[in-house]
């Protein structure tokens, strides 16, 4: 089974020759190696790219820890630089050489020098990598593979089937690839473990493992429910286990956040305008991790919708916010109250936006208008849709309001644009 990763191999293709460094970042196991060194590597080959003016290093193999010495390495590579025709460097796990920004550096005013790195730990699990080259990084975002990418390359996958394992076990490409289900466990539960726990406590020098680990089963047990620091630190509180202060349980969501593990969106204002800074949502990059944290005990395929439709915007290039939009409605006493009511995405990129709600099910008509209720408090004029679990043809309502199956949403990049 072979993933094309086209939407990243395009956008390689189309940084090409733009003297930045190009900076392939992403969770762990997703498939950044893959793409550098295969997928990439082989157009190289077939744009007419001579094999010798491609010059590749994975810093990650025994056989190469004497180029993770900075000098060495340009040494290495300038030696194989031998006339004025473009070279193109592709170094996978570059952190694992010291002083790796100023190595980098040294070819950015090398004219015929074409330089890709990928990393997945130390200083390349930081979002603020980009920064490091000097304003000419240019970063480019591999996330774990989408059910679509699992549907094309497997044709006779039939979307039960599909869904079932994606919601259970995600899409970490070695876990796709894996032939059963109890392989798949097993391999979630050892890479949570042994892979993005052991790089994070060991990058930021953790030394209470337990509290971190307590507040990850915490934030994995409430995907998509609004929390602060200040909120996660009473429930330490009530659980009497532990007492764990609003500043350092800040300090582990920047961990899981620079890890790639969870993404934080935040509440948007809608009729304001204006972003709300606390609270916000946690989703996981990848479910099967949320899963497999849980040891598979939670599957609540309504929250575990939301995170996969929220990691499919992500995919898709767009922000995702949470919004709140405020109504007017009246009490028990027959006064008009405000309230504010939440629409589950805002979702923007460039002058598009959209507003989407993810609704597992719609069994009556009260439950329709409760999900259609926030979008029609909102005072503009751009696309509001619904997202349901059932496989349904789109349609729209009386007030342009969109309807939409999940099946539609996930296998058509298109899909909002209906």
């Amino acid at each position: 089974m072979l993933f094309s990763r086209q939407k990243y191999l395009d956008r390689l293709i189309v940084h090409k020759h733009n003297h930045q460094i190009k900076v392939i970042t992403g969770i762990r196991r997703c498939g950044k190696s893959y793409l550098l060194f295969n997928l990439f590597y082989n157009h190289l080959l077939q744009s007419g790219v001579d094999a010798d003016h491609i010059i590749c290093i994975d810093l990650e193999n025994r056989r190469n820890k004497a180029l993770r010495d900075p000098d060495a390495l340009l040494e290495h590579i300038d030696s194989q630089m031998i006339d004025q025709q473009m070279y193109y460097i592709l170094l996978d796990e570059v952190q694992l050489v010291n002083e790796f920004e100023d190595v980098l550096n040294s070819y950015l005013k090398v004219p015929n020098a074409d330089v890709y790195v990928t990393g997945s730990n130390s200083k390349f699990l930081s979002k603020d990598v980009i920064t490091e080259f000097r304003g000419r990084g240019d970063e480019i975002r591999v996330y774990p593979l989408t059910l679509r990418e699992i549907c094309e390359a497997q044709p006779k996958l039939d979307w039960k089937n599909a869904w079932e394992l994606y919601l259970h076990y995600g899409g970490l490409p070695l876990c796709v690839l894996q032939s059963s289900e109890e392989e798949k466990i097993d391999y979630l539960k050892s890479l949570f473990a042994e892979t993005y726990l052991k790089d994070i406590k060991e990058r930021n020098q953790v030394k209470n493992d337990m509290e971190m680990e307590y507040l990850l089963d915490i934030i994995s047990s409430s995907i998509g429910s609004l929390t602060n620091p200040q909120k996660l630190a009473n429930t330490f509180d009530s659980a009497g286990k532990m007492k764990l202060s609003a500043v350092t349980i800040k300090q582990y969501l920047d961990y899981f956040e620079d890890a790639f593990l969870i993404h934080r969106s935040k509440r948007y204002d809608i009729k304001g305008k204006k972003y709300i800074s606390t609270p916000y949502k946690c989703y996981f990059s990848d479910i099967g991790l949320r899963n497999a944290r849980l040891n598979f005990r939670q599957i609540e395929e309504t929250h575990i919708m939301e995170n996969i439709i929220y990691n499919e915007l992500c995919v898709r290039g767009y922000s995702v916010d949470v919004g709140v939009v405020e109504i007017r409605e009246l009490n028990e006493a027959g006064n008009s109250v405000r309230k504010q009511i939440e629409v589950d995405f805002v979702v923007n990129r460039g002058s598009q936006r959209y507003y989407i709600q993810s609704a597992y099910a719609l069994p009556s008509e009260e439950k329709v208008k409760q999900e259609e209720r926030p979008l029609r408090a909102i005072p503009d004029s751009f696309k509001k849709i619904i997202v349901v679990k059932e496989d349904i043809l789109p349609r729209r309502n009386e007030d342009g309001i969109l309807m939409l199956g999940l099946r539609q949403f996930l296998l058509d990049e298109k899909s909002l644009d209906l």
